[in-house]
This record gives C-alpha cells, sequence and structure tokens, in this order.
C-alpha cells in the first residue's frame, strides 16, 4: 500500500460553490422513501462524459463517469476519514487499517483478493492521506462487476485478524524505517511540524515506531467501524461503464454487510472553520549524515476553499512550479546550485502551506537560502509581469485538462469534487476561473503571502544550531 502522495505540483484546485455551469434533471423525488435511492444526471461535459451521482438510502454516494471510448474502468472507495482525524495515541491508525483491510474479509482471504483481480489483469491499492483514505482498483471494463464485488467486500467487511494486526504491524514498522532513510521525503514532514507542531496535520500519516508498537487490534477495529460508516463514503467510477449497472452491483455487494445500515444523510464535507492554528515561525532540523542537504523554507498558506486558490496556482507555476520558473531557472539553471528545486501548495478543509524545496550539496545551503529568500522578497515586493501570469494559467489549464486523460484521474476528480467540496465543478468552468485570474489577483496574494514570516526544516549533516542566525 502507499502512502500519501506528495507531487511538487498539487493537482487539486477545484473549486466548491453551487456551479450555475451545472444544470440538474432529477430521475427520483427530491426526498425519495427511506427504501429508495436518489439519483441525478449531471448535463454532459464537453471535455469528459455523462457523470451521473446516485444517494443510496445509507447516506452512501456513488458517482460515475460513462466514457464509451474506454476500455477500462477505474473504480474506488474514498473514505472521509484520515490521519488528522486520530488521537495522538491513535496516531497510524488510518494507515494501519489501510494495510489489515487487504488480509481477508468472512469471504476471501488475502490471496483471494489478489489473485482474483490479479487474475484479469488488473490492479489494486489504496493509500491513506491526511483527509481521506482511498481504496481503488482498474480493470478491463467487462471486469468492472468482479472488481465492485471484491473492493466493497475489502472495505466492508474485514475481519482483521490477530495474526494479521501482527504482520502488517511488521510491515508498517518497516515502511517507517524506510521512510526515515529517505531524506527527501522526511524533510517534508519535518516541514509540516514545524508549521503545525503537534496537530494533527503535524503528525506522520503513518505514525511512529512509538505508536504503532503498541496498537491493539481492539483500538483499531474501533476506529475501523465507528469511522467507515456509509454517509462518509463515496464510491467513484470512470470508463466504459453504465451508471445503474454500476449501483445495482453496489447495493449486491453490500447487503447484508455493516455497510447496509438504516437510512441516513451524507456527511458533508469537513468544515473550514475554525482554522487551524498555526505555530510562529521557527527552525527545525534533522542532524543526519547525508551527501546532499534537504531543505524546505515555507509559511502557512491557504485553505482549500479560498477563492484565491486559482491564483495561488499561477503563483505557485511561476515561482517554483516547472523548468521555466523563476526559482528554477535561478537555482539550477544559472549557477548550478541544485539538482531539485520546486515550490509547492499543500491546502486543506481549513489551512494550507506554501513552501519551496531545495535539494543540494551542504556547503551550498546557505546561498541556496539566501536566494530563495530573496526572489521570495522580490516577487512580495514587484509582483510578477503580466507574461509571466499568462505563462502561469497556461501551465495550469494545460496542467489539469492533461492530467484528465486516464480513468484513474477522472475517478479521482470524482470522488474528491464529491468528497472535498460537495460539488463537482465542470471543467470548462475551472478553466474559466483560471483565466479569470489577473495580474492583480497575482501580486496582491504574493505580496500578502510571501511576507509572512517563513519556517524552515532541514535535513542533512547539520547541528540543531546552525541555523540559529541564517
Amino acid at each position: 500500500m502507499s502512502r500519501a502522495f506528495r507531487a511538487p505540483f498539487p493537482p487539486d484546485r477545484r473549486g466548491v460553490a453551487a456551479s450555475p455551469g451545472v444544470s440538474f434533471r432529477s430521475t427520483g423525488a427530491a426526498r425519495a422513501g427511506a427504501s429508495r435511492a436518489v439519483t441525478r444526471t449531471l448535463s454532459d461535459d464537453p471535455l469528459g462524459g455523462t457523470v451521473r451521482r446516485t444517494v443510496l438510502p445509507s447516506g452512501l454516494r456513488v458517482i460515475t463517469e460513462a466514457i464509451p471510448a474506454m476500455r477500462s474502468v477505474s473504480f474506488g472507495i474514498w473514505v472521509a476519514v484520515g490521519s488528522r482525524d486520530e488521537t495522538g495515541p491513535q496516531a497510524g491508525a488510518a494507515h494501519f487499517l489501510e494495510h489489515l483491510l487487504f488480509k481477508g474479509t468472512n469471504k476471501r482471504s488475502a490471496l483471494d483478493i489478489s489473485s482474483g483481480i490479479e487474475a484479469v489483469g488488473g490492479e489494486t491499492n489504496a493509500f491513506t492521506t491526511k483527509e481521506y483514505t482511498c481504496y481503488y482498483a482498474r480493470v478491463l471494463d467487462e471486469d468492472l462487476p468482479l472488481a465492485i464485488d471484491v473492493m466493497c467486500d475489502l472495505v466492508a467487511d474485514s475481519v482483521l485478524e490477530p495474526a494479521d494486526v501482527e504482520t502488517e504491524r511488521g510491515v508498517i514498522l518497516e515502511e517507517i524505517a524506510m521512510h526515515d532513510d529517505e531524506p527527501g521525503d522526511e524533510v517534508h514532514d519535518l516541514f509540516a511540524r514545524a508549521v503545525y507542531g503537534d496537530h494533527p496535520l503535524g503528525r506522520l500519516i503513518s505514525g511512529t515506531e512509538e505508536t504503532v508498537t503498541p496498537m491493539t487490534r481492539r483500538q483499531i477495529q474501533s476506529f475501523y467501524r465507528r469511522r467507515y460508516t456509509a454517509p462518509q463514503i463515496v464510491i467513484a467510477a470512470a470508463g466504459n461503464l453504465d451508471h445503474a449497472a454500476v449501483v445495482r452491483l453496489v447495493r449486491q455487494a453490500l447487503r447484508g454487510s455493516p455497510l447496509d445500515t438504516d437510512p441516513a444523510t451524507p456527511a458533508a464535507h469537513r468544515p473550514a472553520t475554525p482554522a487551524v492554528r498555526t505555530k510562529p515561525a521557527t527552525t527545525l532540523v534533522e542532524p543526519k549524515e547525508t551527501e546532499q542537504a534537504h531543505v524546505i523554507l515555507g509559511c502557512p498558506g491557504i485553505d482549500r476553499l479560498d477563492e484565491r486558490r486559482f491564483a495561488l496556482g499561477v503563483l505557485n507555476n511561476i515561482l517554483g512550479g516547472g523548468m521555466s520558473s523563476r526559482l528554477f531557472q535561478e537555482i539550477r539553471e544559472r549557477r548550478g546550485l541544485a539538482y531539485s528545486v520546486y515550490s509547492y501548495a499543500s491546502q486543506y478543509a481549513d489551512s494550507g502551506l506554501f513552501a519551496v524545496y531545495a535539494g543540494c550539496a551542504p556547503g551550498k545551503v546557505d546561498e541556496v537560502l539566501d536566494l530563495t529568500r530573496a526572489e521570495l522578497a522580490r516577487v512580495a515586493a514587484d509582483g510578477l509581469t503580466e507574461a509571466e501570469v499568462a505563462r502561469g494559467k497556461g501551465m495550469s489549464k494545460g496542467s489539469f485538462v492533461l492530467g484528465l486523460e486516464d480513468t484513474g484521474s477522472r475517478m479521482s476528480r470524482l470522488a474528491k469534487g464529491e468528497l472535498l467540496y460537495g460539488d463537482l465543478t465542470p471543467v470548462d468552468e475551472l478553466l474559466g476561473r483560471v483565466d479569470a485570474v489577473t495580474v492583480a489577483d497575482v501580486n496582491v496574494l504574493a505580496a500578502e503571502l510571501l511576507s509572512r514570516p517563513m519556517s524552515l526544516a532541514v535535513v542533512g549533516p547539520f547541528g540543531a544550531g546552525d541555523f540559529a542566525t541564517r
């Protein structure tokens, strides 16, 4: 199983408000009887397929995009539970559970789960983030019924055998150790801790050896049954499929399971208020004998519902979002100080981060940090040019549309729109929101954001006091 995917250019900058460009035609009463599902059909998107959404009586949602030109289907079960939903002693429970659900159900062994999908050339996996967990499969269209049955079974009815808990505990401890051997990954977690401290957003998704080692089956089982409820789940699928057939197969797979529950209302998306309180700017150093130093300089950003998120995407592209970005050109191309340098924005329901990462020789850290700080200050004071903003907008639009070229990306877009925003904004409207960003929008945001006190995280051959005056 993979942990949260960290990319230098986050793909998710979508909107949340009800979209005037989306129309619905009801295929069921607005408030149907308790035993009836309610389905709505979104207008066909010129850049996509037909998207339909069904709310089952239990509050579980099924949303699909039918793309007849495809011969595959990506099917995902998304649960609105992540590492930030854990208490301190539970740290790592969501990730631990992600591993365990593949170990067997009342109907299937772990081998049955993996071999059943692999026998038809499909693939399964899962990942845990700070705000949600996803279990997915990608198969040929003709094998979608199998994928639905297997994935619904493992999410709804895992047995969590005591022996499997101990086996996966060892696997997870190895994963944590492996992560500690990857300083380029470790520095991102160190930076999150610098900004958020002991808040769940500042903790490791995997938990630590101190929290995973004593975690009991009873604790994990309790987390499973309290958190994995039908109103918290969105099932998404994209590819060559029929929506009604998917809904029918999902209901069949879940019949009699712990997710086949009394009527309920779907859970609302995670609220944006109150905002997470962040720590004052600080410096954290993880001493490690590495050949390369890994540094992150950054500050609290904006949450994912902030209307300025489109301007932030443009700003990020120009500062460090590609090979033509200011930081890449100055630090790598002109001076050859680092192989990897980029900026990124992470956004949560009630908080966010903006940061610059660089990997360089330990002796070049001071120069890299000086150049980074100078560039951020320059953009904050002088802003970006019209040509730069136009290029940044083009990068945002192109990366978004190109990212929809496979069923997995489309499936993820459906689920995140429903789970994180409560709405699926049409592609054309999203592109229009990017087009509407002005030079003034970007420069006002840059002046405010890049003037914030910056925290620094460093992993490399340094002492804790080496950056006290830097």
